[in-house]
């Protein structure tokens, strides 16, 4: 009896060992990992580079040699001990020209939580938190042996929202992701900044010009810029978003009661088509909390799969191989569902934001759904032969361990396959001969590369601006701003004029005739850098009314430096006409003028404001007197409150009510050093009786 009882417990733990080694699938090679690919009916996809030649890969870029650099993340997920990163940075070398990778060399090594590159200057800039550094090979071996900190101080206590995404962008700032995380960045050429406070913000800078600053979004990893710098960006279960104001406006008036300016644009949410079941621990983990919140009675489901929540590496697709009805399109990764989505983006016509749908032929389908729970596209790039480049993480798990259970950690390996990676290629089914990638734009002149800025690979008019811009040359100035002005296309013209502005070549009359562009965004950029000069107000202040909002937007936005009575006639006209949509009353609160109780005076005298109790016009008095509250001023507390005890208002309880709670809101911020403030904010917060006296309490109390 006794033997059998041990056999028993013998073939029971035999049989759990088998269970438990079949929770997870095994790797595939790169060949049979392409058999499992669902892929739209038009493209094939095939092998660019895997290992031995490149492992872990979180991002590539192509430099203007045409080299294709890439950064590797051995050490996801966990936090490296000081000193101890094993973060890479790989130089690919397709040797016989086949379009398949055959060698590679570590251009840099010990590099922790490397997640980024951007060419610049002969080298590469690099995110690696709490740094972004600038790495250069100048013996030609093809390693770095220059290496300096431009930035620190980023946040880098979580490898899956630190600094990263660098991209440059056509006004010749290079852009990157920062998650809205907390961090003091420090400039190291430039001391005498002091220190930028990152939280709740994204960050760009510009080397040439020894500039850093703040940026709207709060990109996860997935951050790109389309043709017209318009920045969209990933963030988990948001598959896209935009940042619709830029922050540097917002920065003119800090008493807003938020900053946050991302517009979720997905018209189809968090629905998408896997292919591949949830893996056990997430089925598991999932189950356990469904149960939990029945327990609770809470209204919340929470669901394994076929939702977005590990969407990563959004990228604009402005190649010159696909389709032309694929450009502009936004082809984003899921970690999780082991798949690729495509977004087609479509100006909203009333609004200054785009909508992302789905192609009608994928309502049902993704772009791209992978069979094997391995393939995880982390990130994509545009190549110089005009090809998507798809990376390919390739682990057998993506998810922080600190999310999971314990004991559902217990038989997960989450180094599984850190000696793998993969980058695909992507092209048209129905070509003849494959494009090379074989470029070397280093060699050519600055006048060679002006014709580059009308290149219909947007990788050519990229990388042949930022080489304009690294080694200006004043002797093609004249061919320059003949493309800004005569130019067909208006992505040429565009890019010239940004290479002039970085050459400080940009003269008075470009401005103006690009403010009677035929293209919307062409207009909406000469609005921005008119901003350089006083002379274009009136010019401004006309174009606020124009009937295309991204135009009337940005005319709103830049005419709010001014103060003048004129400045607040106009913004007041367009408050009335426009004060539906949150992101114009956002703008307009955003100018030098959004805190001047005269703005109230003209909406009043122009447009009978307080006669109409509507839902925009409260949210709208709300923030003004949380903005007049947050300020302190104790004048022009009295002028809101004078204003809104007028005998003749209309609907002045509505209006009192709603001035005393924003002002109480805004004033939380004062009441440290004003005891009695504080009780009598507390009152107003549980009770919204007598607000006229209230309001009165509030001044004597200033």
């Amino acid at each position: 009896m006794h033997s059998s009882k041990v056999s028993l417990l013998f073939a029971i733990l035999a049989i759990s060992a088998a269970c438990t080694e079949n929770r997870y699938a095994q790797p595939l090679s790169p060949e049979d990992s392409i058999e499992t690919f669902d892929l739209h009916e038009d493209f094939v996809i095939e092998v660019f580079a895997a290992e031995p030649h490149v492992w872990d890969p979180v991002e590539m870029v192509f430099d203007e040699k045409g080299r294709a650099f890439v950064v590797e993340m051995p050490d996801y997920p966990y936090k490296p001990e000081p000193g101890q990163g094993r973060g890479r940075i790989r130089l690919l070398h397709d040797n016989d020209g086949d379009g398949i990778v055959d060698e590679s060399v570590i251009f840099a090594d010990g590099l922790p939580d490397a997640t980024s590159l951007q060419p610049w200057k002969g080298g590469l800039i690099v995110t690696s938190a709490p740094h972004i550094y600038y790495l250069k090979d100048t013996n030609g071996d093809n390693k770095a042996d220059v290496k300096e900190v431009l930035f620190e101080g980023f946040f880098e206590n979580n490898s899956e929202a630190q600094i990263t995404n660098l991209r440059f962008g056509i006004d010749n700032w290079i852009y990157a992701a920062n998650n809205g995380q907390a961090g003091e960045v420090t400039y190291t050429k430039k001391p005498e900044a002091g220190t930028l406070d990152m939280r709740g913000a994204d960050f760009r800078f510009r080397l040439d010009t020894d500039q850093f600053e703040l940026e709207s979004g709060t990109a996860q990893f997935g951050h790109t810029l389309d043709d017209w710098n318009n920045k969209f960006f990933t963030q988990n279960t948001l598959h896209i978003q935009q940042a619709v104001i830029p922050r540097r406006y917002l920065e003119r008036n800090l008493h807003q009661s938020t900053m946050n300016v991302n517009a979720n644009i997905s018209d189809h949410d968090f629905d998408m088509f896997q292919l591949t079941p949830p893996p056990y621990w997430r089925a598991e983990r999932t189950r356990r909390r469904n149960i939990q919140y029945q327990e609770q009675n809470l209204d919340r489901v929470e669901h394994a799969d076929k939702y977005f929540t590990g969407a990563s590496g959004g990228t604009v697709y402005n190649g010159d191989a696909f389709p032309e009805a694929f450009y502009g399109h936004v082809f984003t990764g899921d970690v999780a569902g082991n798949l690729i989505h495509r977004d087609v983006l479509v100006r909203d016509s009333e609004k200054p934001v785009f909508i992302a749908k789905r192609a009608p032929e994928e309502l049902d389908r993704e772009f791209l759904a992978s069979r094997d729970p391995w393939f995880r596209p982390t990130n994509f790039t545009v190549g110089p032969d005009g090809y998507l480049y798809v990376v390919d993480y390739y682990r057998q798990h993506i998810e922080t361990p600190v999310s999971i259970p314990d004991d559902l950690k217990e038989d997960m390996d989450f180094y599984a396959g850190e000696n793998h990676g993969r980058i695909y290629r992507i092209r048209p089914k129905n070509e003849t001969n494959r494009k090379s990638a074989a470029v070397d734009l280093s060699t050519k002149a600055a006048s060679e590369l002006v014709e580059f800025l009308a290149h219909p690979n947007g990788w050519y008019r990229l990388n042949a601006q930022r080489l304009l811009l690294e080694k200006p040359d004043l002797n093609i100035s004249s061919a320059v701003e003949k493309m800004a002005t005569d130019h067909s296309d208006p992505r040429a013209r565009l890019h010239a004029m940004y290479v002039l502005d970085g050459m400080k070549q940009l003269n008075v009359s470009v401005i103006k005739k690009a403010l009677n562009d035929t293209h919307a965004e062409v207009k909406k950029h000469a609005i921005r850098l008119a901003e350089q000069h006083t002379d274009f107000k009136k010019e401004l202040m006309n174009l606020t009314g124009d009937s295309n909002p991204i135009i009337a937007m940005q005319a709103i936005l830049s005419l709010g430096r001014f103060s003048d009575e004129a400045t607040i006639t106009t913004l007041g006209e367009q408050l009335n006409l426009r004060g539906e949509d949150k992101w114009f009353r956002m703008a307009i609160l955003s100018s030098a003028v959004g805190d001047d109780v005269r703005l109230l005076s003209v909406l009043n005298e122009k447009a009978n404001f307080f006669s109409n109790e509507g839902t925009w016009q409260k949210e709208f008095i709300s923030e003004f007197a949380h903005i007049i509250g947050a300020k302190g001023d104790k004048a022009e507390i009295e002028k809101l409150i004078a204003l809104l005890t007028q005998p003749s208002l209309p609907h002045a309880k509505t209006w009192q009510t709603l001035s005393l709670n924003g002002i109480a809101k805004g004033l939380k911020r004062h009441t440290d050093e004003n005891p009695e403030l504080k009780v009598l904010l507390e009152s107003i917060a549980s009770s919204t009786e007598e607000a006229d006296k209230n309001l009165d309490k509030l001044v004597s109390l200033l």
